[in-house]
């Protein structure tokens, strides 16, 4: 190899060798900026996108009357007797740490007992961890649906009395983005710090 071709090799190598370097560096940059979530990441499901169902005023509600907003998403009835109000007096707790940043959380309840939560008693519900946590109550048909599209458990467990019966349900959150997808599923008990820290990186992303 003559000088002139040897120097024409150096150089080329020097620019595969920034190349590589630009688009290592690029890399680590997307690596760098991708969330590190407590909760299971769910970025990319195909189930849980939406749903229409009835508020307790009577307002027809999806996902996209919150845009703007991360959503938290349970499943649970006012007459539980431990998981749901802990899961909503720790939201409501979430929503006090965010501080400024609370009013960009959208609380959502979906009730599986629509036969004894009636709007009146959603509203009183509700009212007891957070006036503007917001509870939908589907129709049996509709319950049925959404349950099974957000692959959500639900069993009616009879009690000594007609109207003393339990429910069985998952325990666990949804989470979504405040474009409206579907980011996060979030286990029961896993506690406020993790939820506030997933929904800060949710609001920064």
């Amino acid at each position: 190899m003559n000088k002139r071709n040897a120097i024409k090799w150096i150089a080329a190598g020097a620019g595969w060798t920034a190349m590589a370097g630009a688009s290592g560096l690029g890399l680590a940059a997307c690596s760098e900026n991708k969330p590190s979530f407590n909760a299971v990441d769910l970025t990319g499901a195909d189930y849980a996108k939406d749903f229409k169902l009835t508020d307790a005023d009577g307002k027809e509600r999806t996902l996209a009357d919150f845009k703007g907003k991360v959503v938290v998403l349970f499943f649970g009835y006012a007459q539980c007797p431990d998981v749901c109000p802990t899961t909503m007096t720790e939201m409501s707790q979430v929503k006090q740490q965010l501080g400024k940043d609370g009013d960009k959380l959208q609380v959502v309840f979906i009730t599986v007992d629509p036969a004894r939560d009636t709007p009146a008693v959603m509203k009183a519900y509700m009212g007891a961890f957070d006036p503007g946590f917001v509870a939908l109550i589907p129709t049996p048909e509709q319950l049925a649906a959404v349950t099974k599209d957000f692959k959500v458990y639900y069993k009616k467990v009879e009690g000594k009395t007609p109207t003393s019966y339990s429910m069985d349900h998952s325990a666990a959150s949804y989470v979504y983005d405040t474009q409206g997808r579907l980011r996060l599923y979030a286990r029961y008990g896993a506690g406020v710090a993790p939820m506030v820290a997933d929904i800060q990186a949710l609001l920064k992303s």
